[in-house]
């Protein structure tokens, strides 16, 4: 090793020793840079955040992650009978399933209550599939298993596929943020234990019955055939496998190789009764009400009151659209309506007014109401029509319509449907009558009164008319479809249609199902007779009792609403 010369070796030291000064101590200058120097160097003191929020950060890494793993990867290509299908779960609050049938529109099941919703986008009909079904109907009685077989293998490919999203998505995020390898473990197995959670409330609150009651939103003309015709149900045994293939056959039927409608085919068992109200001189709502008719192929309208605003001679010209609505129309008459309007309505040969209680049949079905006390053309909401004495009025209207209605029933001719424009009269009827449509409020209601009547509440099938601009958004146009056993007379379903503000071309059809008619419904208590089954009224109505008629089903009635009530009077029209 080479040394330095001894020379520069004491200079060295010299120098060092200068620097030190006196006692070898470094100067105060350089001791201070020293020590701030040592400070800077040395790592500051760091202070882990408390375990509740570590915790709550990786949980909120979880659901984010998991999200986005579903959003991406969460999918999968299913056939499903004749179609070509994608299944997803997305996140919800509320649950459910979605069917998309582009660009018809979409139908809405309430099937489950869990943070996750199945969406199932119909992508195209197999037009070799479908050709088939269309060359051999018989096949369409085996499309029942072969549906059920196809859900159950796509929904556990969906979940083999969503469970991998999940795990990925979340431990891709928590690599991300934490970027160390024991969080995005820790990530992705609390991510497959919260999609098992979710699957597991799903599975538990699994409702099969939600196909009998779907939500369709989409084009009106289109409605009838994917949410199709109300039938009785007897038994819950392979009930969501049926409706589930009935569904699939709507849908494919609208999917035809023609790429056209099919004219859609009502159930012979079952009359249609159209409920519209409180119209109050809406143009727009003879067109709604006309495509309603031939759509569902409605057997008879009706119309419990407020047609008029003002119930003047000059407004009934608005009333001649009702000579061609094409089905025979009910009317009774409504606070803004006035003698002159029901005068006016009598003359056209399909129209049957109903007042004082007498009874009038139209269609099979036997109907009496009574026309709406007060005429008060000109108030507004809250003003004196909703006074104590306004509603004594009602009451004491609604008793005169009760005690018709028994006088009737002591004659053997029971009602099968009452109708009064005030629910406060409506309610009159409990015990006389299956059913008792009203309106007047401008939203739907149904309620089964306290001795088992059933009481229908319409909304406003005109948007409450001008007064649908009066508000921030437009009110809705509202009207239902009631499905009536043809020969019990006795509700079976309803649909509940709603027309967003002022519009014509799409639509929201619910589909409703009194409790004992659904499936595996216990035994009810007896509620009023219909007129074509005396009988039922000395045994508790039941969902057997209503696929079994109790006497043969009328005569089909004509269109033309030729066939009144001789017994109905000068009120027949």
């Amino acid at each position: 090793m080479v040394r330095a010369p001894a020379r520069l070796q004491h200079l060295a030291r010299r120098l060092r020793d200068a620097a030190r000064g006196p006692g070898g101590a470094l100067p105060g200058r350089l001791r201070t840079r020293h020590r701030a120097t040592a400070l800077e160097l040395r790592p500051p003191d760091r202070r882990e955040p408390p375990t509740y929020l570590r915790a709550l950060g990786l949980c909120a890494v979880v659901v984010l992650g998991a999200w986005l793993g579903l959003l991406a990867a969460g999918s999968a290509s299913v056939p499903v009978g004749p179609m070509d299908t994608r299944m997803a779960l997305r996140p919800s609050l509320s649950g459910g399933t979605r069917i998309n049938v582009s660009p018809l529109g979409a139908l809405d099941l309430r099937s489950h209550t869990a943070p996750l919703r199945l969406d199932v986008d119909v992508d195209r009909l197999d037009p070799v599939r479908s050709e088939a079904l269309v060359n051999h109907p018989e096949r369409l009685s085996g499309l029942q298993e072969e549906v059920s077989r196809d859900v159950e293998d796509g929904t556990r490919e969906l979940a083999v596929r969503s469970g991998a999203a999940v795990v990925l998505g979340a431990g891709v995020l928590a690599l991300v943020v934490y970027r160390r390898p024991r969080p995005a473990l820790a990530a992705g197995g609390l991510s497959l234990v919260l999609l098992a959670g979710s699957g597991a409330l799903a599975a538990t609150t699994w409702n099969p019955n939600s196909v009998l009651e779907p939500k369709y939103s989409g084009l009106l003309s289109s409605a009838p055939n994917v949410v199709g015709d109300a039938r009785s149900i007897v038994s819950e045994f392979d009930v969501y496998q049926k409706e589930l293939a009935r569904l699939v056959t709507n849908v494919t039927k609208l999917y035809d190789v023609t790429s056209t409608l099919p004219a859609y085919q009502p159930d012979p068992t079952t009359l249609r009764v159209l409920h519209v109200s409180d119209i109050h001189l809406n143009p727009a709502s003879w067109h709604i009400v006309g495509s309603l008719v031939k759509q569902y192929d409605i057997d008879v309208i009706v119309d419990s009151g407020d047609t008029m605003d003002h119930g003047s001679a000059a407004e009934n010209g608005f009333l001649d659209p009702v000579r061609d609505l094409g089905a025979p129309y009910v009317w009774v008459r409504g606070n803004h309506d006035s003698r002159l309007t029901q005068e006016y309505l009598r003359q056209m040969k399909n129209v049957r007014i109903l007042d004082e209680g007498r009874p009038v049949t139209v269609a099979g079905l036997r109907f009496a109401g009574i026309g709406d006390p007060q005429f008060t053309p000109d108030r507004s909401a809250g003003g004196e029509g909703d006074s104590p004495a306004a509603l004594a009025s009602e009451v004491t209207a609604g008793r005169q319509l009760a005690a018709a209605l028994a006088r009737l029933a002591d004659d053997g001719k029971p009602v099968d449907i009452a109708v009064a424009h005030n629910p406060e009269a409506a309610r009159q009827t409990d015990g006389h009558v299956p059913l008792v449509l009203a309106g007047h409020i401008h939203h739907n209601e149904m309620e089964v009164l306290r001795d088992g009547t059933r009481l229908r509440v319409e909304g406003s099938t005109g948007g409450s008319g001008l007064r649908a601009v009066e508000g921030t958004y437009p009110d809705p146009i509202e009207a239902s479809i009631l499905y009536l056993d043809r020969s019990t007379k006795r509700l079976q379903a309803w649909d509940a249609i709603k027309l967003g503000g002022l519009g014509l071309s799409t639509a929201e059809v619910s589909r409703h199902l009194p409790k004992e008619n659904q499936p595996g419904a216990g035994l009810l208590p007896p509620t009023p007779p219909p007129s074509s089954s005396p009988s039922a009224s000395s045994s508790p109505s039941s969902s057997s009792s209503l696929s079994t008629p109790l006497v043969p089903p009328p005569p089909p009635a004509t269109r033309s609403g030729a066939d009144g009530d001789p017994e109905a009077g000068p009120d027949s029209g």
